[in-house]
């Protein structure tokens, strides 16, 4: 390994774990932005159980990993771009995907905008490769980010529509009060296990992306060879790597703010308890179904905001804040290009340096 090389690696290494940190502060709010404003917990002992289950659920799944890993950019352009005389260039295009993502993170993050950390991995990654003259796996790309794209807010808002509907009969003949502490509890489980698909989904989002670098750096294996490779092919990810994606996941959920728990907690729409749980109850079915079958990468923060949009239109359209949810569209809308644009960037400052220092 080069000096240039081991510089660029370290630099990937250490935004891989910057965006799972972003990643867990400006995603905190999935899992317990509901829980907090109904008061069935305080947000300081919410965001303690969502750092905690977010640990765990990273140490638990490699799908998402290998998706992330090997269905946005070529795996062999990548580590040929990294060998002897090219300066590093797939090194260079990782570690301009992640300052892109990054920076989409931190600037909606000040904005309060619940904007989604994977859209943004994703479309940096496909910005910076066509920067970086890497071959990006569009049909790939298609089938793990557009499709779950559309689907899982779909999913969303007619499950969790659907959930409080059948809540609301079965709790019909039953005392408010007293359905409403036993919402509290549920809401919190549910919230749990939001929590633990989260950072099943997200931690390895950043865990295949180190590895894609490793593997590029010759740290995996020999330089040249399908070694490099293997552990992602066969769905293995280094245990200190699962280990550290994990730890900076849960670090960020637990320093996560109040701006983005505010708008999913009460900016779409005032829920109550049971309305909390039924969100939060699909949106951990969408999660693990995802990460334990397909592996797609699928947008917590989406996912969410559409299951809390669509517990509240079961008392009516005028009950959801029309406005907030239309931000959040006009995120979902945006972030894919925007972040491209943002990795893009980033990636020719970075190839440039590369090749002047190469």
């Amino acid at each position: 390994m080069t000096g240039l090389t081991a510089v660029l690696l370290a630099l990937v290494l250490a935004f891989a774990l910057g965006f799972a940190f972003t990643n867990g502060f400006h995603d905190a709010a999935n899992s317990v932005s509901t829980t907090v404003m109904t008061r069935a917990v305080t947000t300081r002992r919410a965001l303690a159980m969502a750092a905690a289950l977010n640990l765990l659920g990273g140490l638990l799944g490699t799908r998402v990993a290998v998706a992330i890993g090997s269905g946005v950019l070529s795996r062999e352009d990548v580590v040929a771009a990294s060998g002897a005389g090219t300066a590093g260039v797939g090194l260079a295009v990782v570690a301009g995907a992640l300052m892109g993502a990054v920076t989409w993170n931190l600037a909606t993050w000040w904005a309060g905008l619940p904007s989604s950390s994977s859209h943004a991995l994703i479309g940096a990654l496909a910005g910076a490769g066509l920067a970086g003259g890497i071959t990006v796996h569009w049909e790939l790309l298609a089938g793990l980010v557009l499709v779950p794209m559309l689907l899982s807010p779909l999913i969303g808002v007619l499950g969790a529509w659907g959930l409080t509907r059948l809540i609301r009969w079965l709790a019909a003949a039953r005392p408010y009060g007293r359905t409403t502490r036993q919402f509290r509890l549920l809401e919190t489980v549910a919230a749990a296990a939001t929590a633990l698909g989260h950072g099943l989904q997200d931690a390895q989002k950043t865990m295949g992306v180190m590895v894609l670098a490793l593997a590029a750096g010759g740290v995996l294996g020999q330089p040249g060879t399908a070694q490099e490779l293997a552990g992602l092919e066969a769905g293995t990810v280094p245990v200190w790597v699962r280990l550290t994606a994990a730890l900076a996941l849960a670090a960020g959920t637990a320093a996560g703010g109040l701006r983005i728990i505010r708008t999913l907690g009460s900016g779409i729409a005032e829920v109550d308890p049971a309305q909390g749980f039924a969100a939060q109850s699909v949106s951990a079915v969408v999660l693990y179904a995802t990460a334990l079958t397909s592996g797609a990468p699928v947008s917590t923060t989406y996912t969410v905001a559409s299951s809390i949009t669509g517990a509240a239109l079961v008392r009516g359209r005028r009950r959801v804040n029309w406005g907030t949810v239309g931000r959040i569209a006009m995120a979902w809308l945006v972030t894919l290009p925007a972040a491209a644009l943002l990795g893009g960037v980033a990636t020719t400052l970075l190839v440039g340096l590369a090749r002047l220092a190469g």
